[in-house]
C-alpha cells in the first residue's frame, strides 16, 4: 500500500511515520509540510492512502481532498474539528482525533484497507457536504496543473458557465474551474453575487449600471466595462439592489 502523509508539524508526521513502520506491506512514498505540496504528491504519485490533517496553512484537509480529487482514500486527523469528525462518521469514512494512539491508529489502517475501492463517490460527497457547512466561500480554489490558484470570493467580478465548467473572471484574469454553476452559486454569498443569466453571476460590487440593449433585454455594464446579460428574471433581481 502506498501512503502518503500530510501535517504541518513535523512532529505529528513523524507518529504517523513511526506507527507506518509496524506494518510491512506500506510503503510512505512522499511527506507533505502544507497543503500545496500534498495536491502535488497525490496528484503525481497516485497514492492509495493518504494520512491528512484537516487544520493546516495555506490549505486545509477539505481543500486538498476537493482539488486531488476522489480517487484516492483518506484517513483524516484532526484535534479540534468535531463537527467534521461527525460528518466522517456519517459517511463512514476514519479519522484520527490527536493525540491517537498505536492500536487506534492501527484500527483505522485496518478500516481503509478493508474499504480499499468501495464507496468511491464517498470523498467526492463528503467535500461538497463540508464546502455546503462552510458557505458562503471566502475563497475560490482552482487546481491549473500542478498548480494552484486560490481566488478570494470578492476579487471575483463575474462567473461565466460554460458545460461542465465555470469561467471566473478575477483582478483581469480569467481561469477555469471543474463544477457545475448552480453547485457554486449555491456556495457564494447571495447578499453579494447574482445570478442575472442561466449563464451568468456577477458581483455586485463590480456592477456600474444597466443599460437596455435592445426592445425587450438588457445587460449588465461591469466596471471593467464588460457586457453581462441579464435575463428575464435576472433583471428583476438586479434592479432591486442596483438602482
Amino acid at each position: 500500500m502506498r501512503i502518503i502523509i500530510v501535517d504541518d508539524e513535523m512532529l505529528a508526521r513523524g507518529v504517523v511515520r513511526e506507527y507506518l513502520s509496524e506494518h510491512a506491506d506500506v510503503e510512505v512514498v512522499a511527506e507533505c509540510a502544507n497543503g500545496f505540496e500534498a495536491v502535488k504528491a497525490i496528484t503525481e504519485l497516485s497514492p492509495d492512502l493518504v494520512f491528512l490533517d484537516i487544520q493546516m496553512p495555506k490549505l486545509d484537509g477539505f481543500e486538498v481532498a476537493e482539488l486531488a480529487g476522489s480517487k484516492t482514500r483518506y484517513i483524516f486527523a484532526t484535534a479540534f474539528d468535531q463537527y467534521a469528525i461527525k460528518a466522517f462518521e456519517f459517511h463512514a469514512l476514519d479519522y484520527l482525533l490527536k493525540p491517537f494512539s498505536q492500536q487506534r491508529f492501527d484500527q483505522a489502517l485496518a478500516h481503509a484497507r478493508a474499504n480499499m475501492g468501495k464507496n468511491d463517490g464517498a470523498i467526492e460527497q463528503m467535500v461538497r457536504e463540508a464546502t455546503g457547512r462552510n458557505k458562503p466561500l471566502g475563497r475560490v480554489l482552482i487546481r491549473d496543473g500542478a498548480k494552484v490558484h486560490v481566488i478570494n470570493a470578492d476579487k471575483i467580478e463575474h462567473v461565466e458557465a460554460q458545460d461542465d465548467y465555470v469561467q471566473i473572471r478575477s483582478e483581469g484574469k480569467s481561469y477555469l474551474k471543474n463544477q457545475r454553476m448552480t453547485e457554486l452559486e449555491e456556495q457564494l454569498d447571495p447578499e453579494q453575487f447574482l445570478r442575472i443569466h442561466r449563464s451568468w453571476i456577477v458581483n455586485i460590487a463590480f456592477v456600474d449600471r444597466i443599460e437596455q440593449a435592445t426592445k425587450d433585454s438588457y445587460v449588465a455594464i461591469l466596471k471593467d466595462a464588460s457586457r453581462v446579460p441579464i435575463s428575464r428574471s435576472g433583471y428583476q433581481k438586479i434592479r432591486a439592489v442596483i438602482q
